[in-house]
């Protein structure tokens, strides 16, 4: 028999808090989940896609180290690859639709990924990951 933990009660079975992990014993988060940090960052953004002349304009909502959440006029399908531009440094990444857009007061919210590490895309630092 294991003695009793610090401020219980002998022959007092652990509560909640006493004894049991239940972050050991519970599925992880979705947040727990993430390969990276997300941060909220307001930049403009231009995706090129193929077949068409002039990019489309669009803003950030939530940027992270693999990817992140555009904000355009109009939705783009799942699995769409595309370039996308960042204006401030002038530097372009292959990305690809992870999900369905949902619709949003600003307009499109469109979850992107990068395709090959693009660890400097956004001219942020992300702390590593600790999961």
């Amino acid at each position: 028999m294991r003695p009793p933990l610090p401020g219980t009660r002998p022959g007092a079975k652990p509560g909640p808090s006493q004894g049991a992990r239940p972050a050991l014993e519970r599925q992880p988060t979705a947040e727990e989940r993430r390969r990276s940090q997300r941060v909220l960052l307001r930049i403009s953004v231009l995706v090129h896609l193929k077949g068409r002349e002039k990019p489309i304009e669009g803003t950030t909502h939530t940027v992270s180290a693999t990817g992140g959440m555009i904000i355009l006029s109009q939705g783009l399908e799942a699995g769409t690859k595309f370039i996308l531009e960042n204006p401030r440094t002038q530097q372009k990444v292959e990305v690809n639709v992870v999900r369905p857009a949902q619709l949003n007061p600003e307009g499109s919210l469109v979850p992107v990924e990068f395709l090959a590490p693009a660890p400097q895309f956004w001219n942020i630092y992300f702390p590593p990951s600790v999961n």
